[in-house]
């Protein structure tokens, strides 16, 4: 039996242990809470039990999600993330940071088995580095995205062999990717919706790509036509459409609305060059095989215009002559008349624009190639924004409609075709307005077998 010394003392310290723990706790962010949940799930602060996972329990930064066979549960997080964890899985909300307006904005997930659909939040639009989910295969960055991920052992190929519809190809929608970047990029699209481009970004038809001053990047096209953008250019992609196995029905026609391009055309140009024009306010540029640079003024009144190779074909606005350029050769077009000149002008070779020849293109960047569904590994899948995926050897860049891949020996490709069990997958989407109705009817085709 304690003495009176004694029992103050293992008061004292239990005192100090209790409001340690409290201390602990208080100081683990609050980062959202569960919306839904069906089946066997618990989320589990380090060092506390486990807590049932169930409609409104708060989750904190450092809680391990997991869920039983045939358990799932969608989840909100503060920044206004939405995620729906797959049974079998097991998701630790490893860092979590978040407040309005804050410059230290961060999410850190960790998928150690199964997988989620998720919509990301704030996090993820404000800084292109903020938002990750760290797997063994792989860390996936996330870019402002609506997408799947799944670790995959043998019940992925399973959960394929019981689809009996054919595989869609995995198609790259985009018209465009960013190979080379320095300095803030954005796209807006035809809905004058603004999204921020890093390196691997997407650039899709009717998308107006502008770089801020003192940013430059350069687009490498599907058809093997690459463009430099210079400082503070705006430039769009009017019309693109290429099939490798058809190029001379391709479209290439783009509109420099200020600033400075430095372009090579591709496969699109030498299958049939009628198909590709370089269009401004002052003139409309056709191209004969060609490397060519335009600069225009801000409201394009003024337009330089040099070949470097090939050949350009120039029809001032408003007038039907053309006017060719071979190699060597260029114009200055202003108000006041047309001007030949002998020298590219300096807004043509300034360190901004890069000749965009010197820059490679990852062989990655729009390639496929055959990856069962049977395959163990990470599996991603990009409804829209984008999504990279990295190993210790290969970067992926994913765009919208896009599915990935990446093993542990650290390879990453694009799949010929998207896998069955994401694109017939039967789990409620994050956004679902009423997922367990999705869930009971998800599971009547198992009942029916």
């Amino acid at each position: 039996m304690l003495g009176p010394v004694q029992s103050r003392t293992f008061l004292q310290l239990a005192a100090g242990l209790c409001l340690a723990l409290a201390g602990s706790l208080a100081s683990a962010q609050v980062a959202g809470e569960v919306e839904f949940a069906r089946g066997v799930g618990f989320a589990q602060t380090p060092g506390q039990a486990p807590r049932t996972l169930g409609k409104g329990l708060e989750l904190r930064e450092g809680d391990r999600l997991t869920t039983a066979e045939g358990s799932s549960a969608i989840v909100k997080l503060q920044d206004g993330t939405r995620m729906t964890v797959r049974p079998n899985s097991e998701i630790v909300l490893q860092q979590y940071q978040f407040r309005e307006n804050g410059s230290d904005n961060s999410m850190l997930l960790q998928m150690v088995r199964g997988g989620f659909r998720a919509v990301t939040g704030l996090i993820s639009k404000g800084s292109p580095n903020a938002a990750r989910v760290q797997t063994s295969t792989a860390t996936i960055g996330i870019r402002g995205t609506d997408f799947d991920a799944r670790l995959c052992t043998r019940d992925c190929g399973a959960e394929s062999a019981q689809v009996a519809e054919s595989a869609r190809p995995n198609a790259v929608l985009a018209s465009a990717k960013v190979v080379q970047s320095a300095g803030e990029l954005y796209a807006v699209d035809a809905n004058n919706q603004r999204r921020r481009l890093v390196d691997g970004g997407s650039v899709y038809p009717g998308d107006v790509v502008e770089t801020m001053p003192g940013a430059r990047a350069v687009l490498a096209f599907r058809d093997d036509s690459r463009i430099s953008l210079g400082s503070n250019t705006r430039f769009r992609v009017d019309n693109f459409v290429f099939d490798e196995k058809n190029a001379a029905e391709g479209r290439f026609l783009v509109s420099l609305v200020r600033g400075t391009v430095r372009a090579i055309t591709g496969l699109i140009g030498k299958a049939n060059n009628r198909n590709v024009s370089f269009s401004t306010s002052t003139a409309t540029i056709g191209i004969r095989g060609t490397e060519l640079g335009i600069g225009c003024e801000p409201d394009c009144s003024n337009l330089n215009l040099w070949t470097f190779l090939g050949a350009i074909a120039v029809q001032q606005t408003g007038q039907s002559a053309l006017e060719l350029l071979q190699a060597g050769q260029g114009l200055f077009i202003s108000p006041s008349g047309v001007v030949p000149i002998s020298t590219p002008q300096q807004q043509l070779t300034s360190p901004d624009v890069v000749p965009p020849g010197d820059v490679p293109v990852p062989p990655n960047t729009f390639s496929t190639q055959q990856v069962s569904d049977a395959q163990e590994g990470l599996f991603v899948f990009v409804r829209d924004g984008h999504i990279e995926v990295a190993t210790a050897s290969q970067v992926l860049h994913l765009g919208k409609g896009e599915a990935g891949f990446a093993n542990s020996a650290g390879d990453t490709a694009r799949p010929t075709n998207i896998p069955k069990f994401i694109d017939f997958d039967k789990l409620p989407l994050p956004t679902a307005r009423n997922p367990l109705l999705v869930s009971v009817l998800s599971d009547v085709p198992r009942v029916c077998k």
